[in-house]
């Protein structure tokens, strides 16, 4: 059985930086997509940051060059870098793993960006 556990999530004043880690129990995820996902109070959820195993990235518009996403297959576990915070980033993260059109999520990880 796969499980995903989020963590590094908290409060964080404007401007801060917060490192969310997600690590996969399980099977290997090296032929897996990884991704972050957030959804804030009343808005859908939506997809922060992708990639795949080969290494290629995508990012939603609104983060491209302040956050980065990287993997540790090794270690099962995927990253989100997320620097220059702003109070819309504040969010619920989601941590998933796609293969073969099957999705796995984490329970989630609270990102607050507050003065």
């Amino acid at each position: 059985q796969v499980q995903l556990m989020e963590s590094g999530g908290g409060l964080v004043q404007p401007g801060g930086s917060l490192r969310l880690s997600c690590v996969v129990s399980g099977r290997s995820i090296s032929l897996n997509a990884m991704g972050w996902y957030r959804q804030a109070p009343g808005k859908q959820r939506e997809l922060v940051a992708r990639i795949n195993s080969y290494g290629s990235i995508n990012y939603a518009d609104s983060v491209k060059g302040r956050f980065t996403i990287s993997r540790d297959n090794a270690k099962k576990t995927v990253y989100l870098q997320m620097n220059s915070l702003k109070p819309e980033d504040t969010a619920v993260y989601y941590c998933n793993s796609q293969r073969l059109n099957i999705d796995y999520w984490g329970q989630g990880t609270q990102v607050t960006v507050s003065s």
